[in-house]
């Protein structure tokens, strides 16, 4: 996959964004200096990049953190350090939006830049066994509600649909029709499907564009 400049992650609570930052922010520091992993995931502040902080450092990426990180707090708060992904264009950026429309106030911020420089991607991450993307159309929805409470449009589409750690490779080739009907009725191509890395093995060949991932660890 060739990465733009900036890529965004947005997509309602429990898709697994936040994973699938961590893992492309690691896989992008292979090849590319200056990585930096951004955590806009104001609403839920359990599950959060800062949890991989160690994985990260030893990958060489710099992690730009909300304050309110593994805090009680929601507010819409924008780290000063958030500026320099619009401002210092030398940076390769992976964003971890947050959940729904409220976590994407907080990028609509920086959204005038990000369209002015107009070198980014923007990936709806869908999981169809959460309670409220269980189908297209309620998934289609949550997508418009991002993209206007961002004030950008979506480029593309990330299946990462899982039931956690009883994820196998039925639970995702069950989910391959419900990815295609949402690229198909957004308009938008679906541009990966993610999967824990044992499951993708049991994938390959199956499943065009698979995105193996090492799972972040919960916080104890």
């Amino acid at each position: 996959m060739n990465y733009k400049r900036i890529t965004l992650l947005c997509g309602h609570y429990g898709s697994g964004k936040t994973n699938l930052a961590v893992n492309m922010a690691i896989n992008i520091a292979k090849d590319h200096e200056k990585v930096v992993i951004a955590d806009l995931d104001i609403v839920n502040p359990y599950f959060r990049t800062v949890d991989s902080a160690d994985d990260l450092r030893e990958a060489g990426v710099k992690l730009v953190v909300s304050s309110y990180a593994n805090s009680n707090v929601d507010i819409p708060a924008l780290p000063q350090e958030m500026y320099s992904l619009v401002d210092d264009r030398s940076l390769t950026c992976i964003v971890d939006v947050g959940g729904d429309d409220r976590g994407a106030y907080a990028l609509g911020r920086i959204s005038g830049a990000i369209r002015e420089e107009n070198d980014y991607d923007m990936f709806l991450v869908v999981n169809r066994y959460r309670p409220l993307t269980p189908d297209a159309q309620s998934t289609l929805e949550i997508m418009h509600e991002i993209e206007t409470a961002a004030s950008l449009p979506f480029t593309g589409i990330i299946n990462n649909s899982n039931l956690a750690a009883e994820t196998d490779a039925e639970t995702v080739l069950s989910s391959m029709a419900y990815a295609s009907l949402v690229s198909r009725l957004s308009g938008l191509p679906l541009v990966m499907t993610s999967v824990e890395e044992k499951v993708a093995r049991l994938l390959e060949g199956k499943i065009d564009d698979l995105f193996p991932m090492h799972l972040q660890k919960r916080p104890v």
